[in-house]
């Protein structure tokens, strides 16, 4: 489990494919505090992936499967592109941001910004796999930061960046176009999926009796 607050950035060195897996090579712009250890959990751009080895440059090497890749922005960024980096919480610590679990749900095209006080507003495409969960004033983690989403539309949603996320995350450093990772709300995801089960939904079958019949 995350928290969505970026420890540290670093940059894409190297991404190299063999077969169904490969290697993805970053390298961070200041060192982690505390000790690093081979197979620690480590989310970049909001993804979970296990530190395979730290090379003698201080890079991290991670092994990588083709999915991974696929349907997340590790595989379309280009070299040298920005990273968000946050290793796993600890049991005990500090939930400071929200629940984040490292599994991308889909990905958005990031639209641009706008200044709005001492703020910046941006925007990014809400992809239709993450539409039932995205409310405004919830939870989502974009590229592994835990954010609140301001106003959503139909087919995109707005975000605030205080000063301290644009210095010290990799966001603003995304071009029009760009994918973003998006993670939405744990919990939400779960009561969707249990009220469904409960026949709730667009295709619900509950009727007066049904609820007569529960003690309503």
């Amino acid at each position: 489990m995350f928290t969505g607050l970026i420890e540290i950035t670093g940059t894409i060195r190297e991404r190299k494919m063999s077969g169904g897996n490969g290697k993805l090579v970053l390298s961070p712009r200041k060192p982690f505090q505390g000790e690093l250890r081979n197979g620690d959990s480590i989310a970049c751009n909001g993804c979970c992936l296990t530190l395979e080895r730290v090379l003698g440059d201080g890079s991290f090497e991670f092994h990588v499967m083709e999915e991974t890749l696929r349907r997340t922005n590790l595989g379309s960024l280009p070299l040298g592109a920005a990273v968000n980096m946050e290793r796993s919480m600890r049991v005990g610590g500090r939930l400071d941001g929200h629940i984040v679990t490292g599994h991308i749900d889909g990905t958005g095209r990031f639209l641009g910004t706008r200044r709005r006080g001492a703020d910046l507003e941006a925007w990014i495409e809400l992809p239709e796999v993450l539409k039932p969960y995205m409310i405004s004033k919830g939870c989502i983690a974009i590229d592994g930061i835990s954010l609140t989403p301001v106003e959503v539309t139909a087919d995109s949603f707005s975000v605030h960046l205080i000063p301290l996320t644009t210095d010290e995350t990799a966001l603003t450093e995304r071009k029009t176009g760009d994918l973003i990772n998006l993670e939405s709300d744990l919990l939400a995801k779960y009561v969707r999926h249990q009220l469904a089960l409960m026949g709730y939904g667009e295709k619900s079958t509950v009727t007066m009796d049904t609820l007569l019949n529960a003690g309503w």
